[in-house]
């Protein structure tokens, strides 16, 4: 267990090599459990902050979208399909996450809101305090088309 240990903190990548070999070679006694386990946790905590982290960032650009049209790029346009196709891959890869979304789209409305705010400089208080979009429209493609 030491061993595993020391070879988990002093080189990740060697860990990770060597933990996939064995798996490969069904030397199951040899594998480090514990660690293997933080792991597999930790990508799984990792896909649904990628998630969430998509999802403000695509909130907060509709947001600057709606609420500033005198300033509408072509980036910001760009912002918001690159956030859409990867929310989409995310949830081909893992469908399970999809659920995730309707739990997570009001605390993510409102965290977008604050940084839609800071970035444009217009005061809180005129983005709505509920998301202006469902989910759907969030997602959907047409919504920055109207």
């Amino acid at each position: 267990m030491k061993i595993h240990n020391n070879l988990y903190e002093q080189d990740f990548y060697l860990w990770t090599q060597k933990t996939a070999q064995q798996l490969k070679e069904n030397q199951f006694n040899e594998v480090d459990i514990p660690n293997l386990i933080e792991e597999v946790e930790s990508m799984g905590r990792s896909e649904k902050r990628e998630l969430k982290s998509r999802l403000i960032i695509l909130l907060m650009h509709l947001l600057q979208w709606h609420y500033q049209p005198e300033k509408r790029s072509e980036s910001w346009r760009s912002t918001i399909t690159e956030q859409r196709i990867c929310i989409e891959g995310l949830l081909e890869d893992s469908p399970s996450l999809k659920p995730l979304l309707s739990e997570v789209f009001e605390d993510c409305y409102q965290k977008a809101r604050l940084k839609a705010s800071d970035e444009t400089q217009i005061k809180l208080i005129f983005f709505p305090k509920e998301s202006p979009f469902t989910l759907e429209e969030t997602l959907e493609c047409n919504i920055i088309n109207e």
